[in-house]
């Protein structure tokens, strides 16, 4: 099983934190955010680990090595500066992917979603995991009808950067910077998405606000 880790962002409202730190080396719970995901995604039986890098590229490389110390081999996509977002820089990575479906994870959150309950062979195009919508974005990003995510309107929950895809979900974007949500949303409109509610702990590391909440509710929780 084959993974991916999307570090490749600037971290811009969590400045000047990241100015000389890249965001997945920022630390919670004793350890950087990167480690916590390497450790799980070894844990969920993942392999190899591809990690996307452009800002602060080489601190992300020189703590993460080949991922021996995890026990996974791991490959990094060079993205140029500014990186491809999340939909460009997934699909630049495809090729150390391989063409069997794959994990990805942000790796700007903390979570105790256990990753092994991740399918290895989704049924549709994608497979995300949602989350309940935090304060900072309460109107949420899809809705969940039973296993189906859906555009529709009512009720919704919000994306946790957790997510199984099969490659074909990238097929005909051309190479370049564009975002993932585009491509979700096509493929929910035709049905082509599943995912799952987890409603266990989810932290979005997005401003240093957020990265206060999280190490305190982190360090009062039995989860690590």
């Amino acid at each position: 099983m084959r993974a991916m880790i999307l570090a490749a962002g600037r971290g811009e409202r969590l400045r000047p934190l990241t100015d000389q730190t890249p965001k997945p080396l920022l630390t919670v719970g004793g350890q950087p955010l990167i480690a916590w995901h390497l450790e799980r995604l070894a844990a969920a039986g993942v392999e190899r680990v591809v990690i996307n890098v452009a800002w602060l590229a080489e601190q992300i490389e020189a703590y993460v090595g080949d991922g021996s110390r995890w026990g996974v081999d791991v490959a990094f996509s060079h993205e140029p500066a500014g990186a491809l977002e999340t939909g460009g820089g997934i699909q630049r990575a495809l090729p150390l992917l391989g063409n069997a479906p794959f994990w990805v994870v942000n790796a700007d959150i903390w979570s105790d979603f256990p990753l092994q309950r991740l399918p290895r062979e989704p049924a549709s195009s994608a497979h995300l995991v949602l989350v309940d919508n935090p304060a900072h974005h309460p109107q949420g990003d899809f809705a969940l009808i039973g296993e189906r995510v859906s555009l529709q309107s009512g009720p919704r929950l919000t994306f946790a950067g957790i997510a199984a895809y099969r490659p074909a979900l990238w097929s005909g974007y051309r190479p370049g910077r564009f975002p993932l949500a585009p491509l979700l949303h096509r493929a929910a409109a035709v049905g082509r998405v599943r995912g799952e509610h987890w409603p266990g702990l989810w932290h979005d590391i997005g401003t240093a606000e957020r990265l206060s909440a999280a190490r305190a509710a982190i360090e009062q929780s039995d989860a690590r």
